[in-house]
């Protein structure tokens, strides 16, 4: 890398890995991020960088070089989860202190890598142009913090915009990324099934919530498996809750489960069929007589959350091309399997063109080999340099040569994803 070559690096990575565990050491939840906001105005002030509070708990900051040009921002997640950290042989000096709270997602390591870009452009302010920073909040849970930067006018004036996430999906110090569609749509479904409580030794009586959301379920998954190919769609039940005492039929059940899906048409199918299977369902276990009288029945309610992630075609190839340039020796994987995971740094991709960035930390002789959201998940500090100069490299290129990077005439259809899809029989 660039910077290892310099002199005064060592400095600057300490104090990347020292942001990086104070913030792991005191995690906040989603738009609960009030302390983590305080630690990012002050450090932002001792850095000599404009900033304001934005979306509640989040924070947007400009630095602005010496010449007129354009402007790219570059974001940060802040949030953590709810998660309890397990101690490790390497997380002594920095486990969470906020009990039930955890960085298990790497959102430590994105603060502390934006802050290392901001202070190199802080220090050599002699480029083109704008540096917008996001420090989001609220990036866990749909509808997610993006929405709130945008609607608030985190955007405005902005030309382009990168992101970076560390994942263990591949070694420590590579990254990834692939044009066009990336990272997946995420959607929530939950269904009320309403049936007939009574005694459990007068079946007759009564209609079973219980084996009918059985049914449901059983039926869903062949009927989306007849119109789907496994590879475009994953559905799944978190939640499945009903029922009080062993000798009563319960009058309703309820159910929790989420999909995600890569286009709108997946999407869809997926609504359609899984209405289409309660109504099914509902049909069968009608019964006849005034007793039964609007029994059976169910609610659905559908939330689109995140869309699906798009990077666009032109700015990916140029990231890709800077990076061969500058960084012969890193490992790039420029075209990545599409990934089932979901993030909000897709609404900002349907406002302006950009990239989001998979920065691998997987290490075997380290023993950081935990998924994302793992209560043991860790971290390769060394990679928090690489990340910082990434950032900078390519934000550099950019405001020196947009060209290279935008298309003439725009970037991806910002058609919105429908919010939610709710019926009540």
């Amino acid at each position: 890398m660039l910077l290892r070559e310099n002199p005064s690096t060592e400095a600057l990575e300490a104090w990347i890995i020292q942001l990086r565990r104070e913030f792991h050491r005191y995690p906040e939840l989603s738009f609960e991020e009030y302390e983590t906001q305080k630690k990012i105005l002050k450090i932002l002030g001792e850095l000599g960088v404009e900033a304001r509070k934005i979306a509640d708990t989040g924070v947007l900051a400009s630095i602005r070089g010496t010449l007129p040009g354009p402007c790219i921002a570059l974001r940060s997640d802040t949030d953590g989860l709810q998660v309890q950290e397990e101690l490790t042989e390497r997380n002594t000096d920095y486990i969470s202190r906020n009990d039930g709270i955890m960085h298990a997602c790497g959102h430590d390591g994105h603060m502390a890598m934006l802050f290392g870009a901001a202070r190199l452009f802080q220090e050599n302010r002699n480029f083109p142009g704008e540096v917008r920073l996001i420090f989001q909040p609220a990036e866990e849970i749909p509808p997610g913090g993006s929405e709130r930067v945008i609607a608030e006018g985190g955007l405005e004036g902005v030309d382009a915009i990168m992101g970076m996430h560390i994942f263990t999906n591949h070694e420590s110090g590579s990254v990834g990324f692939r044009p066009g569609p990336f990272m997946a749509s995420t959607n929530r479904f939950e269904v009320i099934v309403k049936g007939k409580g009574g005694h459990i030794s007068k079946p007759e009586s009564c209609i079973d919530p219980v084996r009918m959301a059985t049914d449901f379920l059983s039926n869903l998954y062949p009927a989306l498996k007849k119109q789907l190919e496994s590879d475009k769609y994953i559905v799944g039940v978190g939640r499945i809750r009903g029922g009080a005492q062993f000798n009563r039929v319960p009058d309703t059940v309820e159910i929790l489960g989420s999909y995600r899906t890569f286009d709108r048409e997946t999407t869809d199918i997926i609504d359609r069929t899984i209405k289409e299977c309660l109504d099914e369902v509902v049909k069968r276990y009608a019964k006849p007589g005034e007793e039964f009288s609007g029994f059976p029945d169910y609610e659905l309610d559908i939330l689109h959350g995140y869309p699906v992630l798009v990077n666009n075609p032109k700015f990916t190839s140029a990231v890709n091309s800077k990076l061969q340039e500058s960084f012969p020796e890193l490992t790039v994987y420029p075209e990545l399997e599409k990934t089932f995971a979901a993030e909000d740094f897709a609404s900002y991709l349907q406002k302006v063109p950009g990239i989001f960035i998979s920065l691998g930390t997987l290490n075997q002789e380290k023993k950081i080999v935990e998924i994302n959201h793992s209560c043991k998940f860790d971290i390769d500090e060394e990679i928090l340099v690489t990340g910082t100069e990434i950032f900078y490299t390519l934000s550099l290129d950019f405001l020196k040569n947009p060209e290279k990077y935008l298309n003439s005439q725009g970037c991806f259809n910002t058609e919105p994803l429908r919010k939610s899809l709710k019926i009540d029989r």
